[in-house]
């Protein structure tokens, strides 16, 4: 899901036009849609890297692969020659680094993520229904062209087995200005570029009362949904005591621009309010003249006030930066035109589903979206965003109360539930919404969730040979 419209080159002179970009996403309820993204790691298979006439032949087998040759550029470059009326290129600075969908595939993208985990942007898409096929078209595309190149994808949170040395870097210009930075304001932000994958929904709202209940009980629960999609147990080959590494990752990358802003638990929360804290985000770029300008640091608050601040004194602040702007804050609920949930692994087919399901579920029924609220609001806001950093070590088991986060979770499935039977939404085979929520269920009632399955894995069958994920989680 995109914002409306091409980016606006007029002068910013006041916060309120900033709330107004934001403001614009308002859309009548029967508007509403669903956008789901999805990223995965690629990987040399073993047969591939066994033979020398492959392309992949002499690169070691499960290596991440490279942008070209043989890699990443090409399996873009197929996408694009096999269905040219969907697909159109995204280039920088002459290297192709996604497609963007048009005609059919309207609303749709394909991009990169800084070594090449592949992501499909899904477009909005009415029902869940629609969502599962766009889901299984897009597989049903990637897999032979990634075959022939001997490559495969596995949807995991966290990369298995490569070091950050492994990983290879994709020719965008934003992850330059990024790699970078990130050191000098987190130890672990090369990680979260390189080394970890998520899957998010991205739902609308109504008006600014609607986006303000949604974006609270959304926040409030993502590590609940982090716990649920924990499925990244392992660091170069290793357990290293985490459910979720992805999610330990993001607590030491970049705090002033991640996490859970106090601002949107504060009763005058308002698009104007978001507005004011992304203000006060480090930027990271502009764009002038179709290139990218490094601006890493540097305050657009201070930037809107005409402030001396090297790199930006020669040209004026407009509603176009700030719309770039806010790609680059990394709440685990993010506002722009719409809601992006990003609180957990990328995972199986059936479990991204399952994430989907889960926030239509609870955020586009106006009875399920109060009772979820009612059930935040048994504990103060302080309590999640303090659980935020317990989950990823224990997942559902993470103490919660008298019970543990299990018991919380089984509570937000179950208002999803009737949230998604509410809608009522049946496919052409009679299967409703609410069937997505299947792994969910059986995780509140004790089954092991992604990662505890894996490591039972590891201990048993694989015998600790943890390359043996690749095939076993390719898509």
């Amino acid at each position: 899901m995109s914002n409306a419209g091409a980016l606006d080159d007029t002068p910013v002179r006041s916060v309120s036009q900033l709330a107004e970009i934001l403001a614009q996403g308002c859309k009548p309820r029967d508007a509403w849609r669903i956008g789901t993204e999805h990223e995965k790691f690629g990987f040399i298979r073993p047969e591939a890297a066994n033979n020398g006439s492959n392309p992949q032949g002499g690169r070691p087998a499960y290596a991440a692969p490279p942008y070209a040759p043989a890699g990443i550029e090409d399996l873009l470059i197929g996408l694009q020659k096999s269905a040219p009326d969907d697909w159109q290129p995204i280039l920088d600075a002459g290297s192709i680094i996604g497609l963007k969908g048009q005609n059919d595939a309207k609303g749709a993208g394909i991009s990169l993520e800084p070594a090449g985990q592949f992501e499909l942007s899904g477009a909005p898409l009415r029902t869940l229904h629609e969502t599962a096929q766009e889901l299984n078209d897009h597989y049903e595309a990637v897999r032979p062209l990634a075959r022939k190149l001997g490559l495969g994808f596995a949807p995991l949170g966290f990369h298995p087995t490569a070091s950050r040395d492994d990983q290879p870097w994709m020719p965008k210009s934003r992850y330059a200005i990024m790699r970078d930075y990130m050191p000098k304001v987190g130890k672990l932000g090369l990680d979260m570029m390189q080394r970890t994958c998520t899957v998010q929904v991205n739902l609308d709202f109504g008006s600014e009362q609607d986006m303000v209940r949604k974006m609270q009980v959304s926040l409030a629960l993502q590590p609940v949904a982090t716990a649920l999609f924990a499925n990244s147990p392992f660091v170069e080959g290793k357990p290293n005591n985490f459910l979720s590494n992805r999610a330990r990752i993001w607590t030491d990358t970049d705090n002033a621009r991640s996490g859970m802003p106090a601002c949107v638990f504060e009763k005058d929360f308002s698009f104007e309010r978001y507005a004011e804290w992304a203000l006060d985000v480090p930027m990271y770029f502009i764009m002038r003249n179709g290139k990218m300008r490094n601006v890493a640091g540097r305050s657009f608050r201070a930037w809107m006030n005409g402030e001396h601040q090297d790199g930006l004194d020669d040209v004026t602040p407009t509603l176009g930066d700030f719309e770039d702007h806010l790609t680059t804050a990394f709440p685990d609920v993010r506002l722009k035109q719409f809601l992006e949930m990003r609180g957990a692994d990328a995972g199986s087919f059936e479990m991204m589903m399952a994430q989907s399901a889960l926030w239509v579920g609870l955020l586009y029924d106006d009875a399920a979206l109060e009772a979820a609220y009612e059930l935040v609001r048994e504990r103060p806001w302080e309590d999640y965003v303090k659980l935020r950093s317990l989950v990823p070590m224990q997942a559902l088991d993470t103490p919660w109360g008298d019970g543990t986060v299990r018991d919380l979770a089984a509570q937000m499935i179950g208002i999803a539930m009737d949230g998604l039977q509410g809608r009522g939404i049946v496919d052409d085979n009679g299967v409703e919404e609410w069937a997505y929520l299947a792994p969910l269920t059986a995780l509140a009632a004790g089954a092991p969730t992604q990662a505890e399955r894996w490591l039972d894995r590891y201990y048993g069958a694989w015998m600790g040979d943890t390359n043996r994920i690749f095939l076993e989680s390719e898509i």
